[in-house]
């Protein structure tokens, strides 16, 4: 039984957390259960509350480590009981692995350098400050690291997780059950096919967001680097 350990906190972003969960779930042999700093009801971003199957403090062996991102990554920098969490379960884990911002967490964590991985596409600059190398791919593999880009990239990354658990069949399998065949009614998720002024437009909106958490990435780095 493998057992895929989904870390939340305060202001997660649930489709990073629910598309993953909803293929994975569904391989066989698997058991996926939601961690949290406490068992208390965690809310996302824009949805409601989520119930954790355990604490950091009694979370069972993991074998797979999964974060997602969302719009409470940066004040989860500032929890080093969080940070110790996933740093001290990574480097235990079989498969550490993340989609959206959640990358930016295990850089925080110590758990990505000099390793490959991406992230949303308006933070893979933040990536080289945790010694990570950018690559602007859906998922990105390296070595037992995993990595999916901005939220939707999940659901693609749960059936690359499935494939290097179970083997492609299993995957296959899972995708056409959920009938995962997107045909978007737009031609403009991504900056490489989205307008340039649409691209523009969105950088300067979140410029704010990604300066604050450039900061407290770099002064959780500070912090966890003194001895």
């Amino acid at each position: 039984m493998t057992t895929i350990g989904m870390l939340v906190f305060p202001g997660f972003e649930l489709l990073d957390l629910a598309g993953p969960l909803d293929v994975l779930a569904r391989a066989p042999d698997t058991r996926a259960v939601v961690v949290a700093r406490t068992r208390q009801p965690v809310a996302p971003d824009l949805a409601p509350p989520v119930t954790p199957d355990h604490a950091i403090d009694d979370a069972p062996a993991i074998d797979v480590l999964f974060i997602p991102g969302g719009h409470g990554i940066a004040g989860a920098f500032g929890d080093d009981a969080l940070l110790d969490f996933i740093q001290s379960t990574g480097r235990r884990a079989k498969y550490v692995t993340s989609v959206c911002t959640g990358a930016l967490l295990l850089g925080v964590a110590g758990l990505l350098q000099g390793r490959r991985a991406t992230t949303h596409w308006r933070y893979i600059d933040m990536l080289p400050m945790f010694g990570s190398v950018p690559v602007r791919d859906r998922v990105v593999e390296d070595g037992n690291l995993i990595t999916g880009g901005g939220v939707t990239a999940g659901i693609d990354f749960g059936f690359t997780l499935v494939a290097r658990l179970h083997g492609e069949a299993e995957a296959k399998r899972i995708q056409l059950g959920l009938e995962y065949d997107p045909a978007p009614p737009f031609r403009g998720g991504h900056p490489s096919v989205a307008p340039a002024a649409d691209v523009d437009a969105y950088v300067r909106d979140t410029a704010p967001r990604y300066q604050e958490r450039e900061r407290l990435a770099r002064e959780a780095i500070a912090r966890r680097s003194r001895p």
